[in-house]
C-alpha cells in the first residue's frame, strides 16, 4: 500500500509516517519512481510505534525493541523492562518537580490571602 493509503488506515500523517520510516521503525520498500510502498504488516507496525508514543516514549526508545516486539510477546523483549524503568523514573522525577511547584503556589495563595483578611475585616480595601 501506498503511504497515503496507510495513513487513511491508521490515522497517522503523512509526515509522521515519513518521520517513522527516517527513524527506521517503519521500512517500506522503494518504487522505481522513488514512491514508499508498505506490507499489510505495516498497520499493526505504527499502531504499535502509537502506542508506544502514548506511553511517553520516545522514537529512540521505541526503536531499541520494536523490531522484538513486533516478532514476539512483549513478555519475551529483555529490552522493554530497563526502557519502562527509565520512563517511570522519569516520571516519579516529574511528580516530585511538579507536587513541589504545587505546594510552592499553595503556600503564595495562602499568604496572599492572609495578608489580606485584615484589611477586609477593618473596612479597606
Amino acid at each position: 500500500m501506498k503511504i497515503g493509503e496507510l495513513s487513511a488506515r491508521t490515522g497517522v500523517s503523512i509526515r509522521s509516517l515519513r518521520y517513522y520510516d527516517k527513524q527506521g521503525l517503519l521500512t517500506p520498500t522503494r518504487l522505481e519512481n522513488g514512491y514508499r510502498e508498505y506490507s499489510p504488516f505495516a498497520e499493526q507496525q505504527v499502531r504499535t510505534i502509537q502506542l508506544y508514543l502514548n506511553l511517553g516514549l520516545s522514537t529512540e526508545q521505541i526503536a531499541s525493541f520494536l523490531h522484538c516486539v513486533m516478532k514476539n510477546k512483549e513478555a519475551f523483549c529483555k529490552e522493554v523492562v530497563p526502557v519502562y524503568r527509565q520512563k517511570l523514573a522519569e516520571i516519579e522525577e516529574q511528580i516530585a518537580l511538579l507536587t513541589a511547584v504545587k505546594s510552592n503556589l499553595e503556600e503564595r495563595i495562602r499568604s496572599i490571602v492572609e495578608e489580606d483578611s485584615p484589611n477586609q475585616r477593618l473596612g479597606g480595601e
